[in-house]
């Protein structure tokens, strides 16, 4: 009970953290509710970081959270919406540099709140998948044609044809932004609201939808969506003109332009709060400005437009065909590149750019009767020139795929390769055999000679303790110790080897045994030898036994390796025939 009590507190908390930062921005100052309105949306999108997140990564999230699948009334719980949040900002962070990663577990707490406070006021703990949708696909990064193009394909049919009450719920869901952040009052839904956008057309395509919402003026009750993305494209644009009003030497963002005082321009900050100076009112006619232009680009483009090089007018958008578009789910960016519907979207997108260069030649209305047959030929051309890639392009894709097919096919292996060259492969087994047991034999020789080597090593000691005692005794001293006592103590226990049967003692005699016949020698006799000379003959004789081993393995080897090589060239040879 305590940790639900928490967890409730903190979510209040959070709820209002929010709403709290929003209303420190002193936004409301602002005079234009659209403004306003942009604004405070531009700042919740900022805050719960969804600028970063464009709207096709935002429909990759949807498909991935298997919400393509489900009815646009199908409800889901805030658990799961937070759920497919997480997954949206988890992926974001891995698509950011290390420099520039977000705190994920806030943007989430933000925008979860926000979510649950616009469209689950009252408390039931559920939302439909649309309206999920519409807010995110809304409030996310992207361009706003790519954003209405996805909504356009949530609010259609089969044909291509929008659906009036889809758009109608789609309306619904998306005016309840501006009402949630207080500024329902100018832009809440009404039920006049889709024959406001719509007044007389019945039949709804995609290029009209686009017409419509991307039209300037746009629908009043949208009017803050286009403003909104505007003013995300001006917030670092640098003016370096001085405002009429606060006689700042330069401007960020926009720029507004009187149509009546000659030469009086205004900052946002000031436009946006109402204040003019002189002879100018807040009645005027203002012109808005994102970018700006020298003196000598704005003369050579109106000479440009006064000679007739230059559409009047760019389309708002381009011109999309007819037909109709599947929903924009992003299925099939998980397809192969010989796929049918891959290829059939990079055919859709010839044909968009061949309509859109149509569309460019008709909207050349104003230049000379003159050159109209160049237009219709070049036009033409292109057109053929599309129709060539188009085929081009489908037999490199066909190519494509049959090399990988075959590619396949030979790399997968059957039965009657395995089975081919029985004599070969028993050579081989035969071989490897040998091999196996030539390690063997060298492993054993190494043992050998490592114990070996320490035998010699303790005789080494011995013959020089030996020589020591000869010199002290001719000098007339004393020795330390006896030779018998120091034979017996200093000699070190080797390990039982391999070539020896006997268990090794603390004798010299014994130590040697399996040494060499030079060493027994050595120490067989009363007088001692130059046993210096007598254990390196012992140790060359072990090195060239090594060495012969070594040999005899190598040859083993090549005799693998040529062996390997005939049943290769034998397997080739057969799949060849």
């Amino acid at each position: 009970m305590i940790e639900e009590g928490s967890k409730s507190s903190k979510a209040m908390v959070e709820k209002r953290q929010l709403f709290m930062e929003m209303r420190a921005q002193n936004f409301d100052v602002i005079r234009l509710s659209t403004y306003r309105t942009a604004c405070k949306l531009r700042f919740v999108q900022k805050r719960c970081n969804l600028h970063l997140v464009d709207v096709w990564n935002m429909i990759e999230a949807f498909r991935d959270n298997g919400l393509s699948t489900l009815d646009h009334n199908a409800e889901i719980n805030v658990s799961r919406l937070e759920t497919i949040l997480s997954s949206i900002f988890y992926q974001l962070n891995k698509r950011l540099p290390t420099t520039h990663q977000i705190n994920v577990e806030q943007s989430i707490g933000l925008l979860l709140n926000f979510i649950v406070a616009t469209y689950d006021s009252e408390g039931h703990g559920k939302l439909t998948v649309f309206a999920m949708k519409a807010m995110l696909a809304t409030m996310c990064g992207g361009k706003i044609l790519d954003k209405i193009r996805y909504i356009f394909s949530q609010i259609s049919d089969s044909n291509g044809v929008m659906v009036f009450a889809k758009f109608d719920q789609f309306l619904r869901e998306v005016l309840k932004l501006p009402t949630a952040v207080f500024e329902g009052p100018s832009f809440g839904y009404t039920e006049h609201s889709v024959r406001t956008c719509f007044p007389q057309q019945k039949k709804i395509l995609l290029n009209t939808f686009l017409d419509v919402l991307m039209a300037d003026p746009p629908p009043q009750c949208l009017v803050w969506l286009p403003l909104m993305h505007r003013l995300a494209n001006v917030e670092n644009v640098f003016h370096p003109v001085e405002c009429s009003y606060c006689r700042s030497e330069s401007m960020m963002g926009f720029r507004y332009r009187c149509q009546q005082c000659h030469g009086y321009q205004l900052c946002q900050s000031c436009f946006w709060r109402g204040h003019a100076s002189g002879p100018h009112s807040n009645q005027h006619q203002m012109k808005e400005h994102s970018s700006w232009k020298s003196p000598a680009k704005k003369l050579s483009h109106a000479i440009s437009k006064s000679l007739g090089c230059m559409p009047i007018g760019e389309p708002p958008h381009p011109v999309f065909p007819e037909a109709a578009e599947r929903p924009q789910d992003l299925v099939h960016t998980t397809n192969t590149l010989e796929s049918p519907s891959r290829l059939d979207e990079e055919h859709r997108l010839i044909a968009r750019y061949a309509a859109r260069l149509a569309a460019e030649a008709s909207n050349s209305t104003q230049c000379p009767p003159t050159d109209l047959s160049f237009n219709f030929d070049a036009n033409k051309q292109q057109r053929q020139l599309i129709a060539e890639l188009e085929n081009k392009n489908r037999e490199i894709l066909q190519e494509i795929q049959r090399l990988r097919l075959e590619h396949e096919q030979a790399s997968q292996p059957t039965p009657e390769k395995a089975q081919q060259n029985p004599t070969l492969l028993a050579e081989l087994r035969l071989l490897r055999h040998r091999k196996d047991e030539l390690e063997r034999r060298m492993s054993a020789l190494q043992e050998s000679r490592r114990e070996l080597m320490v035998q010699l090593e303790g005789l080494m000691r011995l013959l020089k303790q030996d020589e020591e005692q000869k010199q002290a005794v001719q000098t007339g001293g004393s020795p330390h110790s006896s030779p018998s006592h120091s034979a017996s103590c200093t000699m070190p226990m080797p390990i039982r080897s391999t070539s020896a049967g006997s268990t090794p003692t603390h004798t010299p005699q014994d130590c040697l045994a399996g040494v060499g016949d030079d060493v027994l020698d050595a120490f067989s006799q009363g007088v001692p030898r130059n046993l210096r000379n007598d254990l390196l003959v012992a140790a060359d004789s072990i090195t060239n036994t090594m060495s012969s081993l070594v040999k005899e393995l190598h040859s083993v080897d090549d005799g693998l390796e040529e062996e390997e090589e005939n049943m290769r060239n034998g397997r080739e040879k057969a799949e060849s025939e």
